[in-house]
């Protein structure tokens, strides 16, 4: 009998956009190019989500060690989440997409942080789609800051050290109250996490596909889904066949 996949959908998609500087490249254009392709990208995916039964998704466009490239490209990579924002987020509102914006916010203009404050105010109420834009963003150093905020308020009398676990720290993160991603999908034909949402995705189903996040349409988000209605996902358990993780 063949299985019923829409019974065995992702609620939680998590994506590392990877290759928009090769998408380029292989054009003979400017990286900036294939940033502007990854943002058209990143629209279609976003508006398509819902028609897959999506409730989350997370986008990593920003990480900690992106600080390290070309001043010029850090300065367009922040210009365009500026204009995500100031262009796209009447429309997300109105399609009832709850936005937020995790990450550290230091090295972040006012303005920025005015304009992800705004966001997150904005759609605080909508509940058809949860995107988590994850911007300036490094799964150990959300980890360490978890830690250290721990730590200090077991320092100051407030937080038995002896009652922390999986649990507490979890709700340390900056992913508190959202469920855990049971798709990762990661574009460009790497095959590694790179540092993103190491907690989160410790029992995630990994997804690897060559298309450069510009390629990335409809199809290609298909047979991830496709390939996740596939897995029997067991968190540590017995099968129903007996197997074991």
């Amino acid at each position: 009998m063949q299985k019923d996949h829409t019974q065995n959908r992702p609620k939680h998609i998590a994506i590392i956009m990877d290759g928009n500087g090769r998408w380029a490249e292989a054009r003979g254009q400017e990286r900036r190019e294939g940033h502007r392709a990854g943002v058209e990208a990143l629209r279609r995916i976003v508006k398509q989500s819902e028609d897959f039964g999506i409730r989350h998704l997370t986008l990593f466009s920003f990480s900690t060690e992106n600080w390290g490239r070309p001043r010029s490209e850090v300065s367009f990579l922040m210009s365009l989440l500026e204009r995500y924002i100031e262009s796209d987020l009447a429309d997300l509102h109105a399609e009832g997409v709850r936005v937020r914006v995790i990450g550290r916010r230091d090295g972040l203009s006012d303005k920025i942080c005015r304009l992800i404050d705004r966001a997150e105010s904005l759609t605080a109420s909508n509940n058809r789609l949860f995107l988590q834009i994850a911007f300036n963003y490094g799964g150990r150093e959300e980890l360490a800051d978890a830690a250290a905020r721990l730590a200090r308020r077991a320092a100051n009398g407030t937080l038995d050290p002896e009652a922390i676990n999986g649990d507490v720290l979890a709700a340390e993160l900056l992913t508190a109250g959202v469920p855990n991603p049971d798709l990762v999908i990661r574009t460009s034909g790497e095959t590694r996490l790179s540092n993103f949402m190491l907690w989160q995705s410790a029992y995630a189903e990994l997804y690897f596909t060559d298309v450069l996040w510009p390629d990335f349409t409809r199809d290609d988000l298909q047979a991830a889904i496709d390939y996740y209605a596939e897995r029997e996902r067991r968190f540590g358990l017995v099968s129903a066949s007996g197997e074991t993780d």
